[in-house]
């Protein structure tokens, strides 16, 4: 593939007439029956097929085939196994601190998450200097997936081995009286049915899209918490390989992907919600008035340290503050 993206290039330079007609390979470490494929990733590669005529494809490597674990699908793009991959920031927290102050509690609406990103995307600008950003949407909100015990209130947490998406939401957990245990998403059903945790920060899509419903008895809402931003990146000497045009039909497409990315998620985790509410034996808890407060001002001092301890941070969560 490399040596493609080289023989391209040296067209381009030479002036000459040669259409060479390239494949992007797209890791997904998600299931192919997982609501994004059909929903997000699946017209994303057809527009990029349709804006360049067929001369650039994208092809999807679903389940984890180009590697197992969402944890590496950073470095895959970086060393080139694949063009293109899908993931979360808070996987490889150290390469973008940027990103997620995004995902501090209260930082993003989540009706508008996506939007206030995409008008803001240059502040991100240098967590992804070593890849193309693609795409990058906000998720439905994380909520508390408890296996046996129902969380009512703050005292509730404490004790609890709860798995966390990324290191800013470890550090919630703790402030909750709870033990973050970071883990995949792809780990969470066997770990809670066997005891391994007792709880799980996820937004509502994991009702479905990783069938948590058969695990967890409870879920907790009402307070504010952490969102788990997505991006689709692009390993740069491929994205740099295609011709001008080429490139902004992949801008164009990621673009649309982070849309229907963020319309996804938040139809399926609604969806999500009201099933597991309307199982018996399950129950869906929304926090009163004085037992969200106590939630919130843990959160609100966790924010503050992470903006506190991080560089450039403070810059972005005031860009962000502007709708």
């Amino acid at each position: 593939m490399r040596s493609a993206f080289k023989l391209a290039a040296l067209a381009l330079a030479l002036g000459t007439t040669t259409t060479l007609a390239e494949e992007l390979k797209f890791a997904n470490f998600m299931p192919p029956t997982h609501p994004y494929v059909t929903g997000a990733f699946d017209p994303f590669a057809k527009a990029v097929d349709e804006a360049t005529k067929g001369e650039v494809t994208v092809k999807l490597y679903n389940g984890g085939e180009l590697g197992a674990g969402p944890v590496e699908q950073y470095s895959r793009v970086v060393d080139g196994v694949a063009e293109l991959a899908v993931s979360l920031p808070g996987y490889t927290a150290s390469q973008f601190p940027l990103t997620l102050t995004a995902e501090l509690p209260g930082m993003l609406d989540e009706a508008t998450g996506t939007e206030t990103l995409w008008k803001h995307l240059g502040d991100f600008d240098h967590d992804y200097r070593r890849v193309q950003l693609v795409a990058l949407w906000s998720s439905a909100e994380n909520l508390l997936f408890t296996r046996d015990k129902p969380v009512r209130n703050l005292a509730d947490v404490k004790g609890l081995k709860v798995r966390v998406p990324s290191r800013n939401t470890g550090l919630l957990v703790e402030a909750w009286g709870g033990t973050p245990v970071s883990m995949p998403v792809s780990e969470i059903y066997n770990a809670m049915q066997t005891g391994v945790i007792d709880a799980a920060m996820i937004d509502g899509t994991a009702v479905s899209a990783f069938k948590l419903s058969e695990v967890a008895n409870y879920i907790t809402k009402g307070m504010k918490t952490t969102n788990s931003p997505f991006f689709i990146i692009m390993n740069r000497d491929a994205f740099d390989a295609l011709s001008p045009a080429q490139q902004e039909a992949v801008k164009a497409a990621g673009k649309q992907a982070s849309l229907d990315g963020q319309k996804v998620q938040l139809t399926v985790a609604e969806k999500g919600l009201s099933a597991f509410a309307k199982t018996p034996g399950k129950e869906v808890i929304t926090l009163d008035a004085a037992a969200a407060a106590e939630f919130d001002a843990a959160a609100a001092k966790v924010t503050e340290t992470v903006l506190a301890g991080t560089d450039g941070a403070q810059a972005v969560a005031d860009a962000l503050k502007v709708r």
